[in-house]
């Protein structure tokens, strides 16, 4: 399967084979996917569907709410995909309770089922949780909006991840919590001054790359978050006033319209890679070019 311009989707099946399967886990409970769905029109793991088969139009993608429990599709395991990812979430790993356990359970079993696996921040969270890691609340404070300055490790820099990615660079990012320490054998692959911001290991048979930031999200995204946390972020001091943060809002959807304004650019410190959505969305098409299209070529 090609795209109009002739090159290859990155993930896609050769053509006339089925393209990928994919499978998003949606770390949220149902009514933070509300809130969502409210705000946006679509909740946190149709969005991140949504990216994925806009990079990849043949991908065939099922979302999964295993924050509320639900099972996979009748009939399918987990090994019947190419490739799993897990998105953000309101959740904390370290509060417990069942909709924090359940998704635990559910990345050591694909792990265990040898699956590439992929995670944007709570995802990152969840994998380095299950593989032996410890998640803890960031001793700087929540980091919002975007993940100014990070930088590739040496690691990072030669990571298949990161092809193509500028060695220094900002990201959408809404988050709290921060990783304390990464599974043995874990490559950091990009820091910032909040701490961890990608990492790769293997655990069992699978192997994982996530990162901290969010690269499925474009500005309209970040607005809404500002938007649903509202009083929380004033009261933290990410913005000083209601005001300040509705003006904050108003320029990410002025920037979702026009992402070449300039001035706006200039005044929220956005490099290339998010003036460029190709570039912002790199680790998601790295992932699906170099682990998910080598799995569907050996089960071929």
């Amino acid at each position: 399967m090609t795209r109009a311009d002739g090159a290859a989707p990155a993930g896609a099946a050769p053509d006339g084979a089925a393209g990928p399967r994919i499978l998003v886990i949606d770390g949220n409970v149902a009514a933070v996917r509300a809130r969502q769905q409210a705000a946006l029109g679509y909740d946190s793991g149709t969005g991140y569907a949504n990216v994925l088969r806009r990079i990849d139009p043949s991908l065939r993608v099922d979302i999964l709410a295993a924050a509320d429990g639900a099972a996979l599709p009748r009939g399918v395991a987990l090994d019947s995909y190419d490739g799993v990812t897990v998105t953000g979430s309101a959740l904390n790993v370290y509060n417990g309770g069942a909709p924090v356990v359940h998704q635990i359970e559910l990345a050591k079993a694909v792990f265990a089922a040898g699956v590439p696996f992929f995670g944007s921040c709570w995802g990152l969270q969840v994998a380095v949780t299950a593989a032996g890691g410890e998640v803890r609340a960031n001793p700087r404070g929540r980091e919002f909006g975007f993940a100014r300055r990070v930088v590739l490790s040496d690691a990072g820099r030669g990571h298949p991840l990161f092809d193509g990615k500028p060695s220094v660079f900002e990201a959408p990012a809404v988050h709290r919590d921060s990783i304390a320490s990464l599974p043995a054998g874990a490559q950091t692959l990009a820091l910032n001054d909040f701490g961890l911001q990608a990492a790769s290991f293997t655990h069992g048979r699978g192997t994982f790359w996530g990162v901290q930031y969010h690269p499925e999200y474009d500005y309209r995204d970040i607005a809404a978050a500002a938007e649903r946390y509202g009083d929380t972020l004033v009261t933290e001091g990410m913005f000083r006033d209601g005001a300040a943060l509705a003006v904050f809002a108003a320029e990410l959807r002025a920037l979702q319209a026009n992402p070449a304004d300039a001035p706006l650019l200039w005044k929220h410190g956005l490099g290339l890679a998010m003036q460029s959505e190709p570039l912002r969305l790199l680790e998601i098409r790295n992932w699906l070019r170099t682990q998910v299209l080598p799995r569907v070529l050996r089960r071929m």
